[in-house]
């Protein structure tokens, strides 16, 4: 089923829209939030609070990008489901905070700046060659460990590194020349 009828689903109020949410997208939004979790029964508590969530938000919300929208959905509840089980101060998200803080400024509650980052950020991934926006976006978005990233993509893993360094690199420059410093 196209996200354009799941969608229309929803917009019905047909109970149905997350049966047809968790046979498309089940297996990718379990994958995500265990990537995060590591933990098999609370990444399927978090990939049915997103369809709930999801069944609360749309309507009125009508995502652009449906598979988008669920991905932030479970990610964002799993980060907040490792926070309350093992605290912020363990997460593995601050491995990921303090690579990224080498060429992305600390936001200062900026509405109009935050907006500027985020067009900056999304310009610059679409720019990026199909392998390495896709080890960037696995690393960064989906939090994948880079041991993973290397075998999935059939790298070393001191290539996966290399590509990471040079694409931090390339964002801190591209950020710098839009005007967005540290």
């Amino acid at each position: 089923m196209t996200d354009e009828k799941i969608i229309a689903l929803y917009f019905s109020r047909d109970e149905s829209a997350i049966a047809e949410t968790a046979d498309k997208y089940g297996r990718m939004l379990t994958s995500v939030s265990y990537g995060i979790l590591s933990s098999i029964p609370d990444a399927e508590e978090c990939v049915n609070d997103t369809y709930l969530r999801t069944w609360n938000t749309v309507p009125p919300t009508r995502p652009r990008s449906f598979s988008s929208f669920l991905t932030k959905i479970v990610r964002n509840l799993s980060i907040d489901r490792y926070r309350k089980n093992r605290g912020i101060a363990e997460m593995y998200a601050s491995v990921l905070i303090d690579e990224l803080s080498e060429c992305i400024p600390d936001g200062d509650g900026d509405p109009t700046e935050e907006l500027a980052l985020s067009v900056a950020i999304n310009s610059f991934i679409g720019s990026l060659a199909k392998r390495e926006r896709k080890i960037f976006v696995k690393r960064y978005f989906f939090a994948k460990e880079t041991e993973d990233i290397a075998r999935e993509e059939g790298l070393s893993l001191s290539n996966v590194k290399i590509i990471l360094y040079r694409t931090r690199l390339a964002l801190k420059e591209k950020l710098e020349k839009e005007g967005i410093t540290l």
